[in-house]
């Protein structure tokens, strides 16, 4: 098992994506038809409760294994190979240049000793993994090789889950190359393939938001902030004097008293959009950019009413909610209407799924 596996070529067999966040796991197993389209066999999501993952650290093991063994009950799969992601956090990557036509081992040599000054742990400590991403574009001869380690106590932490819920774990990836794999098919849908057009994508946790700005194949910017979905369950939660995991099931259901639009929603998509809206002039002030293209949102509080045209209105960029299954066919287990208003939070579990097909 090993990070960024089908980065390296090798096609594989039946496998379901599974997206581990700080709320919930979330299951997405993907087909192929004869021609190529993806087929969205099956999906699911349990939600955990607060505390039983924090900054990316499993707190509450049994708990968080319980959860995972039910989402694959319900969903029905037989299939028990699986790719997981470990947290951007939990991982340091590198792009560093060796030479072109140098074998396997004496890549792994190359590659644990350049490791050694960019990984602040014992390379005893860590799981590492690499894979050539091809030629270099500045340097003649060289070929561009992308460096990923993680602490193994972080890497087993995750085997075990799959393993305890009785699942083969085939593929260890990394949350936002999953996130960015989902959003490749997204952007090629846009007018001109997307080509060229700069893309502030905002994926909204329950803690936290991040924002990358892609281009192309391009990450041009990649940063988290410290607000999301949960401050909205805690709003309902102190209003209303229900317990926090009653706020969110009142929220995701949409059972919640006639002023909640009002006194509640209104206020906090308007400042939410306005966290989105300081965001993007972060970005601005600290590159050479001046304005995107697109501002995409993913993660289930971007489907929030009014959330997409606020922000919209606020900074003056086209903005659309993400739906990583758009133009996939619906296999017959699957509920349309459920994976419609679902879809934005399910984009690295997608891209998850999706990299059974890469190559």
């Amino acid at each position: 098992m090993s990070f960024l596996d089908t980065l390296l070529g090798r096609k594989h067999p039946p496998m379901i994506g599974l997206d581990i966040s700080s709320s919930s796991v979330k299951l997405v197993e993907l087909g192929q038809t004869a021609n190529g389209e993806y087929v969205v066999e099956r999906f699911g999501v349990e939600r955990f409760e607060k505390g039983w993952i924090a900054d990316g650290q499993i707190e509450k093991f049994d708990e968080v294994a319980e959860a995972v063994k039910r989402v694959v009950s319900k969903s029905g799969t037989k299939t028990r190979q699986v790719v997981m992601a470990m947290p951007q956090s939990a991982v340091i990557t590198k792009k560093i240049m060796l030479p072109a036509g140098l074998r396997e081992e004496e890549l792994e040599l190359q590659v644990e000793t350049e490791a050694n000054q960019y990984i602040p742990f014992s390379l005893d400590e860590v799981s590492l993994d690499f894979c050539v991403i091809g030629p270099s574009p500045t340097s003649v001869g060289d070929v561009e090789v992308l460096i990923a380690a993680s602490r193994k106590d972080r890497v087993q932490d995750r085997q075990g889950l799959a393993e305890a819920a009785g699942l083969t774990p085939a593929v260890l990836d990394i949350e936002s190359h999953a996130s960015r794999l989902a959003m490749s098919r997204v952007i090629a849908s846009l007018p001109n393939e997307g080509k060229d057009a700069l893309v502030a994508l905002f994926e909204i946790g329950a803690d936290t938001t991040s924002l990358k700005v892609l281009r192309d194949e391009e990450m041009l910017y990649d940063r988290d902030q410290a607000f999301g979905g949960s401050q909205l369950t805690q709003l309902i939660s102190r209003q209303y004097g229900f317990s926090y995991e009653e706020a969110e099931q009142k929220k995701l259901a949409a059972d919640l008293p006639d002023d909640y639009e009002t006194s509640l929603l209104a206020p906090f998509v308007d400042s939410l959009s306005q966290e989105i809206g300081r965001a993007l002039q972060y970005f601005f002030t600290s590159t050479p950019h001046h304005k995107v293209h697109y501002v995409m949102l993913a993660g289930g509080t971007a489907t929030l009413p009014g959330l997409k045209d606020r922000v919209t209105e606020l900074t003056g960029f086209a903005s659309m909610v993400v739906n990583p299954f758009e133009n996939m066919r619906l296999g017959s287990a699957v509920r349309e209407s459920k994976l419609r208003r679902e879809a934005p939070s399910y984009l690295t579990a997608c891209g998850l799924a999706m990299r059974r097909f890469v190559q």
